[in-house]
C-alpha cells in the first residue's frame, strides 16, 4: 500500500464540489473529516449549479471557504471545466492542501481533478470506479470519471464491483471499499415528522394512497427519449387515478419546456421546481416506487426500501438491478409504460424489490472514507474493513 506524505499536521484536505448531487454526498463527508483532530478539511464550491447547490449547502450548515462561482446562463462544458481550472488554481496556490477530494463524475470533478495534477496535489476520488464502458453515455459523465480515475492517488469505490473495474484499468494501490455517503446523507435528512416545504406537496401526499416519484434531466434523454418517457408517464396517469406522480423538474429549458407541454393539466400529476434536500429524501422516504435517470436515487431509494425503474439505457450503478432493487427499463414508450404497470398492478413484484437488501452502504462510508486517509497520511495503523457488498 502506498504512503503519502503530508505538508504538516493537521493534514489540510480541501474539498471541491459543485452541484446538488455531489453536495448530497461529500457534505456528510465534509462533516467527519472535521470532527477528526489530525484533519483540517477546507470546502471550495465551483457552483456549477448555484441554488441548487446553496439549497443542500444550507441544509448540512456548511459555508463554502472557497466559492469559484462559475455558473453562467447557457453555459457549455468547456466554458465550466477552464473557468474551474482558473479559478481553483488560485486557490491552491495560495492554500497548501495536501490532499483534493472530488466527487463523482461532474464537469467539476474532473477539471478539478485535471487542476490539482497540475498543482502537484495528492487527488482522492469519491465514488470511485463506476462505470458503463460507453463514454458516449452518460455524457460527459463517462469520460469525467475515467480522467479522474488515472490522475486520482486514493480511490474510495462504494461497492467491491467498482473496485474491481478499477482494477481492469490496472487502479490497485490505495483503492478502499467504503460504501456510497449518500447512505450517510439520508441520517440527516429522513424525519418521520417531516414537513414539506409546498404545501402542494403536502396536499397531494395526503389525497392519494401511493405515490410515484420521477425525476429525468440526463442530457442523453433530451429529445425523443425524453418524449417517449413523457408520453409513457401521461398514460400511466390516465390509466392510474388513484396514484399521485411528482415530478421535480430540472430548470434546464430542454427538460422543463417538453415536461410541461406534455405533463401539466393531468390532476394526478404534480410538477415541482426542484426539492431541496430534506424535502426529496423525505418524499422518497413515503412513495411508492421512483422512476429516474438520476444516478443518486438508484443508491437512495434502495436505502429506504422503494424499488426503482431507470430510465436509462445503461446504468454504472448494476449492483442495484444485480440485487433486484433496480430494473433497468431503457427509454422506449413500451417498455417504461409495462415496468410501471407492473410495479403499480402486480403487488408480487412490487414487494420482492421493495424487500430486496441495499447493495450500496450502511451509513459508515464517511467514516471508512476518513479512517482511509488518516491511515494513507500515516495516522491511523490500520486501513478501514472494506464495506461488504452484498450477493445477488
Amino acid at each position: 500500500m502506498n504512503k503519502l506524505i503530508a505538508g504538516q499536521t493537521p493534514l489540510r484536505v480541501l474539498a471541491v464540489f459543485g452541484t446538488r448531487p455531489e453536495a448530497i454526498k461529500m457534505a456528510p463527508l465534509v462533516k467527519e473529516l472535521r470532527r477528526r483532530e489530525q484533519i483540517s478539511c477546507a470546502v471550495c464550491v465551483t457552483a456549477q449549479h448555484r441554488e441548487l447547490l446553496d439549497l443542500v449547502n444550507r441544509h448540512f450548515g456548511l459555508t463554502p471557504d472557497f466559492d469559484l462561482n462559475v455558473m453562467q446562463q447557457s453555459q457549455s462544458l468547456c466554458g465550466i471545466a477552464s473557468r474551474i481550472i482558473s479559478g481553483l488554481a488560485e486557490v491552491l496556490a495560495n492554500y497548501p492542501a495536501d490532499l483534493v477530494l472530488v466527487h463523482g463524475d461532474t464537469t467539476t470533478t474532473a477539471a478539478a481533478a485535471l487542476t490539482a495534477f497540475y498543482s502537484k496535489k495528492a487527488i482522492g476520488h469519491v465514488e470511485a470506479g463506476l462505470r458503463t464502458y460507453n463514454k458516449a453515455s452518460p455524457f460527459p459523465e463517462e469520460g469525467n470519471r475515467l480522467v479522474t480515475g488515472q490522475l486520482a492517488s486514493l480511490h474510495f469505490a462504494p461497492t467491491a464491483s467498482n473496485a474491481a473495474a478499477l482494477a481492469q484499468e490496472h487502479i490497485l494501490d490505495n483503492v478502499f471499499v467504503t460504501g456510497n455517503t449518500v447512505i450517510d446523507a439520508l441520517a440527516y435528512t429522513v424525519r418521520s415528522d417531516h414537513r414539506f416545504s409546498q404545501s402542494a406537496l403536502e396536499r397531494i401526499l395526503s389525497d392519494y394512497s401511493r405515490t410515484v416519484v420521477v425525476t429525468v434531466h440526463r442530457r442523453e434523454n433530451l429529445g425523443q427519449p425524453l418524449q417517449n418517457i413523457c408520453a409513457a408517464l401521461r398514460d400511466l396517469a390516465l390509466a392510474h387515478p388513484d396514484t399521485a406522480f411528482v415530478y421535480p423538474v430540472h430548470p434546464n429549458p430542454a427538460v422543463s419546456e417538453p415536461v410541461h407541454a406534455v405533463l401539466s393539466g393531468l390532476p394526478n400529476f404534480l410538477l415541482l421546481p426542484p426539492l431541496d434536500t430534506a424535502d426529496m429524501h423525505n418524499l422518497l422516504a413515503r412513495c411508492h416506487f421512483v422512476m429516474t435517470d438520476s444516478g443518486g436515487l438508484q443508491e437512495e431509494a434502495p436505502a429506504l426500501g422503494k424499488p426503482v425503474l431507470v430510465l436509462r439505457r445503461e446504468t454504472e450503478r448494476p449492483e442495484a438491478v444485480r440485487a433486484g432493487t433496480a430494473r433497468l427499463c431503457g427509454v422506449e414508450y413500451g417498455e417504461i409504460a409495462a415496468a410501471a404497470r407492473e410495479l403499480l398492478e402486480n403487488e408480487v413484484s412490487y414487494t420482492t424489490m421493495a424487500h430486496a437488501v441495499n447493495p450500496y452502504g450502511d451509513g459508515a462510508a464517511c467514516r471508512r472514507i476518513a479512517d482511509a486517509i488518516e491511515y494513507v497520511y500515516g495516522l491511523r495503523d490500520a486501513p478501514p474493513a472494506p464495506f461488504g457488498e452484498v450477493s445477488p
